[in-house]
Formats: C-alpha cells, sequence, structure tokens
C-alpha cells in the first residue's frame, strides 16, 4: 500500500467512528505519538501506550460531537484535521477543540504521530 492508500482508509475508519480500528490496522508496534503539551503523555512509545492514552482520553472526556476532514498527503507523512465539541469531566466546561495530527508511514504502518492544537 502507498502512504496514499493508507492516509485514505486510516480517515475513513477514523470518519467512522473507529478510532481503535484504525489505530490497530495502522500503528506500528513501536509507534511514538507527540502531543503538543507538558506531562506525562506528551511523547508515548509503543502500541499499547497509545492505546492507554486514548483509553484516558475517553473516560475523561464527553464528546458532543466533532468531524475528522482529509487526508492531506505529501510524501511519507499525511495530515488530519479534527474538530471535537467536548466537556474535560475535570472542569464540567463544554469547549471546542481545533487539531491537526501529522502522520509518518514506514515499511506500511504509521510510525509517528505529532498533534497540534
Amino acid at each position: 500500500m502507498t502512504t496514499a492508500d493508507i492516509a485514505k482508509d486510516f480517515t475513513e475508519l477514523l470518519k467512522q467512528g473507529d478510532h481503535n480500528g484504525a489505530a490497530s490496522k495502522y500503528n506500528a508496534d513501536d509507534i511514538v505519538s507527540y502531543e503538543a503539551m507538558e506531562g506525562p503523555m506528551a511523547v508515548c512509545h509503543g502500541k499499547d501506550a497509545l492505546k492507554q492514552k486514548s483509553q484516558w482520553w475517553q473516560e475523561n472526556h464527553e464528546v458532543h460531537g466533532g468531524s475528522v476532514e482529509g487526508p492531506y498527503v505529501n510524501g511519507d507523512q499525511f495530515a488530519v484535521r479534527f474538530s471535537f465539541d467536548i466537556t474535560p469531566k475535570s472542569t464540567g466546561e463544554r469547549v471546542k477543540m481545533d487539531e491537526v495530527g501529522l502522520y509518518t508511514v514506514k515499511n506500511g504502518k504509521i510510525s509517528e504521530e505529532r498533534f497540534y492544537y
């Protein structure tokens, strides 16, 4: 599969709400994830760490809606834009979040993801 093929299928799974399926199918075992924040989840190494981060996010946010746009492909990378309408359980304040994920593909798998928001 080309990067464009992977990007298209990965993004389609996200649009269908199947974030776990997209990650399971396309994340490399040694994937590295970088968040634009400080703290213990700013950098995560490995597929299992990303699963834990995703589970934490789902448990700590009420999602009212959102959208996924893209993918936007360039070489071995692609970007996806996310918009979320969420309420973090820690604050109880409803917010709109706009985020871009930049994904790098190596050997047919996503080896790195970086988030900008």
